[in-house]
């Protein structure tokens, strides 16, 4: 019985927590070197000294509580409460309770085990700041958040999301994301998402990509996605940020307008300087042209062919001058080549998808396909999307309020090329257009200029590609483009 006893008294000395051994009337009677620690009393001090003496008054009331459910053989577990310090601080402890018995079995004292929490609350203070802090940045960031589990549910959804959404984060809470974008896409998300918990495979993790989403009203508009992964035990979601590019479009929108008019004022003015400068500079060869011929009109007239041959190859020589003249304001204002790059087909068209179907709502079926082997090419991406902007917003215009408005863009390869489709469902092409559809000022359009399909031929022949319209197969116009193809494989991004 005493070496149990000695094993008793070297368990409670060695602990952190403080054990606290008291009579039924509250008065303490063992009091372990981890109970001086934390409340500053001595066991000298407290044996022998009522409990209270480190209960703050206001809780002083609990004690009577306890003890009661001890004599009752009633044991207390986890109990939260505070007590005093010998210097007067209040520390938050959590206590077990639980009744001393003797051999007969009867209640003669109370056993008390006391925790510290003061570092724990500590710790749920800086937590609590944090995640206020936290909530008050995403409460007024500009871009909206929207957390995945992986499953595809929101388990977050900021207040810029609900703005930009029109959503509010109750409608949405562990609902799938894709309800948050139109077709093609909504039908696409799962698969990528699976495919990426399967094969660990990173399309977009990471990156900052141009796609579209729908608003709550059914309304589509371009946005900006970042995503990226959180690592949790046992769970794995996924953060996205989004950026609403349509203010950012409207801007850069009014910028194009008036760039566009100063490049107009400024071609008219450089326009003026070279009519000026070419009748300036071949002026001069053509006078003397002139000159010489009548010259060799006279010399031949009077017989002498020696000087009129001259005369003629003075002629000559001025014509080349003429000829060089031209040449030269030819190549000074001649476009230089633009720059070229492996890019990815797929995601070329899907970034131009988002900018061309802004504002376009619902009723449209669109349809984006590419070929495996037509998924990379050499091109300037910019410009290869202004031209399928261009043909996407001249198919949507075209099929104005038809009943049945598909939109179809493919790419698949040719050779050594690859071939983009823009169909449409719309009523083809007028047969006054036809012939001329890709001439400048050639036009459908009561407001248009008629240089959009000059541009974009021009823009795919400096791809050393062709492009094409015709009438499609199910009705409709297809206008089709080809481009160079990568042939060498591209390192994958992860």
């Amino acid at each position: 019985m005493n070496a149990a006893r000695y094993w008793l008294s070297a368990i409670a000395e060695s602990t952190d927590d403080a054990i606290i051994g008291k009579n039924l009337n509250g008065v303490v009677i063992s009091w372990n070197k981890a109970a001086a620690g934390m409340f500053g009393f001595t066991a000298d001090e407290i044996v022998g000294q009522p409990i209270t003496a480190i209960i703050p008054p206001e809780r002083l009331d609990e004690e009577a509580l306890i003890l009661d459910r001890v004599r009752r053989g009633e044991r207390l577990v986890h109990f939260e409460t505070e007590r005093r310090r010998k210097d007067g601080t209040i520390v938050p402890v959590t206590l077990t309770i639980s009744p001393i018995r003797d051999d007969a079995g009867r209640v003669i004292g109370v056993s008390k085990v006391a925790r510290d929490l003061s570092e724990a609350h500590r710790a749920h203070l800086v937590s609590g700041r944090r995640e206020a802090l936290l909530s008050s940045i995403l409460d007024t960031m500009p871009d909206a958040l929207v957390v995945i589990d992986d499953r595809a549910l929101i388990q977050s959804f900021s207040t810029a999301a609900e703005r930009l959404f029109g959503f509010t984060a109750a409608e949405v809470l562990n609902r799938n994301v894709s309800m948050l974008m139109p077709s093609p896409y909504r039908e696409e998300h799962d698969k990528y998402l699976t495919r990426h918990l399967t094969t660990g495979e990173r399309r977009i993790i990471g990156i900052g990509r141009v796609v579209v989403g729908m608003r709550k009203d059914g309304t589509t508009f371009a946005m900006e996605l970042t995503v990226g992964t959180v690592e949790l035990p046992g769970a794995k979601l996924f953060t996205g940020f989004i950026r609403d590019l349509t203010e950012r479009q409207d801007r850069e929108r009014r910028l194009r307008e008036m760039q566009a008019e100063l490049i107009h004022i400024s071609r008219l003015t450089d326009l003026g300087q070279m009519v000026s400068a070419l009748a300036h500079e071949v002026n001069q060869p053509l006078a003397a042209m002139a000159n010489y011929i009548n010259g060799a009109r006279r010399l031949l007239a009077a017989g002498n062919q020696a000087g009129g041959q001259q005369a003629i190859e003075r002629v000559a020589e001025q014509s080349e001058r003429a000829r060089q003249i031209i040449r030269r304001l030819r190549d000074l204002v001649k476009k230089t080549d633009s720059a070229k790059q492996r890019e990815s087909v797929p995601v070329t068209i899907e970034e131009a998808t988002a900018l061309a179907l802004v504002g376009v709502g619902q009723g449209l079926k669109l349809e984006i396909r590419v070929a495996e082997d037509a998924a990379e090419a050499v091109i300037d991406k910019i410009q290869i999307q202004q031209v399928l902007i261009n043909l996407m917003r001249n198919a949507v215009e075209a099929m104005g309020t038809m009943a049945r408005r598909e939109l179809t863009v493919s790419a698949s390869r040719i050779g050594e090329m690859v071939e983009i489709r823009v169909t449409d469902s719309g009523p083809g092409l007028p047969e006054s257009v036809r012939t001329r559809l890709f001439q400048p000022f050639v036009t459908t359009k009561p407001e248009g200029m008629g240089v959009g399909l000059s541009v974009c031929r021009s823009i795919v022949e400096a791809h050393g590609g062709e492009l094409h319209g015709d009438d499609a197969a199910g009705g409709g116009t297809v206008f089709r483009f080809t481009i160079p193809r990568a042939t060498a494989p591209v390192p994958t991004v992860a």
